[in-house]
C-alpha cells in the first residue's frame, strides 16, 4: 500500500479528543492543514483535564484548561469548541453509549463530513485517549462519515518508550494511509496556549523532534 500525501477536501470536520491540549499537542498540525485547505474544524473535548499531573500555571486545573482550550483552538483557526464534563482519567468508565451519543449529536448538528481523532489504540498509552477514539469510531458508523486517526510510526513510539518508559503505540508503514508534510508554526502557538501543560519536561517536545515535518494517519474502522 502506498500512503497518500494529501488530505481530502472536506468542508466540515469534527475533532474528537479526551482532554484539552490533545487537539494541539497531538492533532494541531493536522488541524492547521485542514483549516488551510478551507475546512471548518470544530473540537469536541470530553473532559476538562482536571486530573493532569502537570500544573505549569497556578489555579484550578479544570478552569485553567477550559480557557486554554478555547485560546488554543482559536490559534489553530477552529470554528468552535464544545467541552463536556466527563471525568478525566476515568473516561473508560463512562458508558460507551453516552460518549457515542455526544459525538453523534455534535456531528449531526454541525453537518460534519469526517472525524479526526487519536487512533483507537490510544497512541500515548492513556486509556482516556483510547476511549475517546473508540467512541468516535462507533459514532462515525452511526452518522455515516469516515474517521481519520492520528498515529505514530512504530519506531517513534519505540524511541519514546525507551526515552520515557512510556506506553506509546504506533503503526508500521503498511498500516499508515496518509503521511502528511506539515507546518508546525500554528501548532506551536496553540501548544503554548496550554501553559499549564506545555512544561519543559513534557514528552511533547521529544515527540515533535522525532516526527519532524511529518504526521501519520490511518483510516479507522469499527474493528480498530
Amino acid at each position: 500500500m502506498t500512503a497518500s500525501h494529501a488530505l481530502p477536501d472536506w468542508r466540515e470536520v469534527l475533532v474528537v479528543v479526551a482532554h484539552p491540549d490533545d487537539e494541539s499537542f497531538g492533532l494541531g498540525a493536522v488541524i492547521d492543514a485542514l483549516v488551510s485547505r478551507g475546512a471548518q474544524v470544530a473540537v469536541l473535548c470530553f473532559t476538562h483535564g482536571e486530573a493532569s499531573t502537570l500544573h505549569g500555571s497556578p489555579g484550578d486545573l479544570a478552569t485553567l484548561r477550559e480557557s486554554e482550550l478555547v485560546a488554543a483552538a482559536a490559534a489553530l483557526g477552529c470554528s468552535a469548541t464544545i467541552l463536556r464534563d466527563h471525568p478525566d482519567g476515568a473516561l473508560g468508565e463512562v458508558p460507551a453509549a453516552v460518549l457515542v451519543d455526544d459525538v453523534v449529536a455534535v456531528a449531526r448538528d454541525r453537518g460534519s463530513e469526517a472525524l479526526l481523532v487519536f487512533d483507537p489504540s490510544g497512541v500515548t498509552g492513556h486509556p482516556d485517549h483510547a476511549a475517546a477514539g473508540r467512541a468516535a469510531v462507533a459514532a462515525a458508523q452511526v452518522v455515516g462519515v469516515p474517521v481519520l486517526a492520528w498515529t505514530l510510526p512504530v519506531e517513534v513510539a519505540a524511541q519514546l518508550n525507551s526515552d520515557y518508559s512510556g506506553a506509546f503505540s504506533g503503526h508500521r508503514p503498511e498500516e499508515v494511509d496518509v503521511v502528511l508534510e506539515v507546518d508546525r508554526t500554528r501548532q506551536l502557538v496553540a501548544v503554548r496556549a496550554h501553559a499549564s501543560q506545555a512544561v519543559p519536561s513534557s514528552v511533547l517536545w521529544r515527540r515533535l523532534e522525532l516526527l519532524g515535518r511529518f504526521e501519520h494517519l490511518r483510516w479507522a474502522g469499527p474493528t480498530d
